[in-house]
């Protein structure tokens, strides 16, 4: 009888495991769409991983001169649980997150066209949720 209600239990979790998961991200997706409002408007794409302890998560895109965007990158239900990095393609440091108390976005404007990678990570002392999610937006 025992088993019956392991093997139960376990079935059930396995069932109802990707819905809370789905739950997580849409929260969380939610909250970067909250600080991408207008002027801003989305590329279209949207940056997620799921991420375990040190990993980190490697996204590229193309910055186009003279316009100004934003990047927001959150995970979990509350500010500055996200660390992101710009880099440009020979891994110059552009900005990090970390040198601004985690801020969940950043706005910035290249002179030129750029391919740029960007890395984002866990803050390992304040750790809610093990999705990270970044979108990227343009001013109109």
């Amino acid at each position: 009888m025992r088993q019956l209600i392991y093997a139960v239990l376990l079935i059930f979790g396995f069932l109802i495991a990707p819905f809370l998961s789905n739950a997580q991200l849409d929260s969380t997706l939610n909250l970067c769409k909250s600080k991408l409002v207008l002027p801003f408007v989305t590329d279209g794409q949207t940056y997620t991983a799921l991420l375990n302890g040190d990993e980190v998560a490697e996204f590229h895109a193309t910055f186009y001169g003279e316009s100004t965007y934003r990047i927001v990158g959150y995970s979990g239900s509350s500010e500055g649980n996200l660390l992101f990095s710009v880099y440009d393609r020979e891994r110059n440091l552009l900005f990090s997150n970390t040198d601004y108390d985690n801020v969940s976005f950043w706005d910035f404007e290249f002179d030129y066209s750029m391919d740029c990678i960007i890395e984002a990570r866990l803050d390992s002392k304040n750790v809610s949720s093990g999705f990270a999610v970044l979108l990227i937006g343009f001013q109109q």
